[in-house]
């Protein structure tokens, strides 16, 4: 199996890439937006909701373990993943412009927007993403220049998946690669 290699430049790039796709989102309109393609499937609007609240489950952790690493004297880092994690990572991980396999949601990361949302109510869910993963490419680069193996902490699942600070970033960003595919469905739908 080859080596999974992270580094923050790589990580910094590809969520300037979510960044920069869910800002061009901002242009459809608000029917675009929140048309499921089918009943039991998310719009749009509702995917960014998602991102935003499982961030949001991280937050705190991520933070706190940036407060408690020590900085590095060898400048940025480079982090291969533990094995498990690096599963629960590529199960995440979109293969070229497809999904591996759909996977269930917890109830606590199901987004409960109204099924007619208003264009302010819209431009507010962007707003919510907008802070969130601004924030978290900020913890992105504050990481830069730490050690990452001085502090796991549990994932949102729980403690049967504990993360190094780059774990939970690859894990984050390979989620909202994985759901930026699905918005380009449910456009295409």
């Amino acid at each position: 199996m080859a080596k999974l290699l992270l580094t923050p430049e790589n990580q910094i790039q590809r969520l300037n890439t979510i960044l920069n796709r869910v800002e061009a989102l901002q242009a459809l309109s608000i029917s675009q937006l929140s048309t499921p393609p089918n009943p039991k499937s998310w719009n749009v609007l509702e995917v960014l909701e998602h991102l935003t609240i499982a961030y949001s489950s991280y937050q705190t952790k991520i933070e706190n373990a940036l407060l408690e690493v020590a900085d590095s004297p060898n400048g940025a880092w480079q982090y291969q993943p533990r094995a498990w994690q690096r599963l629960v990572i590529k199960g995440q991980k979109p293969k070229g412009n497809k999904r591996p396999f759909k996977l269930k949601t917890l109830k606590k990361f199901e987004p409960l927007l109204s099924p007619t949302l208003t264009k302010d109510e819209a431009q507010a869910v962007f707003k919510r993403f907008q802070t969130a993963h601004g924030m978290f490419k900020q913890q992105v680069l504050a990481s830069r220049n730490k050690r990452m193996k001085h502090k796991r902490f549990s994932s949102a699942i729980g403690p049967i998946v504990t993360f190094y600070l780059p774990e939970a970033f690859e894990f984050l960003i390979c989620h909202a690669e994985r759901h930026m595919i699905q918005i380009e469905g449910i456009l295409a739908a």
